[in-house]
């Protein structure tokens, strides 16, 4: 494991994105457990875009125009979805207690769609494993996948520790309406932002 590999990793996990975006929602909005079953949702979303560069699927992205419009697009209207239903939904970001449990199916189903319908997380396997895996190393396959491990760690802890975070001061900034409002719309201008930059993304 080198070192190089683990601050690209820590340093790529860290920038605010989709993910971050929806953690730091759910610690707000439902408090600590839920931001890290948020977190484990994100990661979750990760596993297929691991399975389809080990496998190949990544190359066919790459190369195939329509495959990737389709997944990015569909990535693009997703997050359209979650801004929109960010800004409708009155009671997103409340101070409520036990309420995770029962919305943990949500969380984890919203979190897991985030990461699975963006076609940018393939294609950066696809260009980032190659670079620390050498084409002439026996059982490369399972280095990738041990490398792709210790990704998931990375973006469960750092995405755990956003929520988290979130969560702690949630019962100072969730009392005042005018900060809720202001949370929600911010919410809201991420989603639609991440998605405009997805869209406007080339291969």
């Amino acid at each position: 494991m080198s070192i190089a590999f683990l601050l690209t990793t820590l340093v790529v996990v860290a920038t605010p994105g989709t993910g971050v975006v929806y953690t730091l929602a759910a610690g707000l909005a439902r408090g600590r457990r839920a931001s890290v079953v948020a977190a484990f949702a994100c990661t979750l979303g990760i596993v297929p875009h691991i399975l389809a560069t080990v496998t190949g699927l990544a190359a066919l992205l790459n190369t195939s125009a329509s495959a990737f419009q389709i997944v990015k697009y569909a990535g693009v209207v997703y997050l359209l979805y979650m801004a929109w239903a960010t800004v409708r939904d009155k009671e997103a970001i409340t101070v409520e207690e036990d309420t995770a449990p029962r919305s943990a199916g949500r969380v984890i189903a919203r979190g897991v769609l985030i990461n699975v319908l963006n076609p940018k997380l393939t294609i950066f396997f696809l260009a980032f494993l190659p670079q620390f895996v050498s084409p002439d190393e026996p059982h490369s396959t399972v280095r990738m996948l041990a490398l792709s491990g210790v990704f998931m760690l990375a973006t469960f802890v750092v995405f755990a520790g956003y929520g988290i975070l979130a969560a702690s001061v949630r019962s100072h900034v969730t009392s005042r309406p005018g900060v809720m409002t202001w949370l929600r719309r911010s919410f809201a201008g991420s989603f639609v932002a991440l998605g405009a930059k997805l869209a406007l993304t080339a291969k």
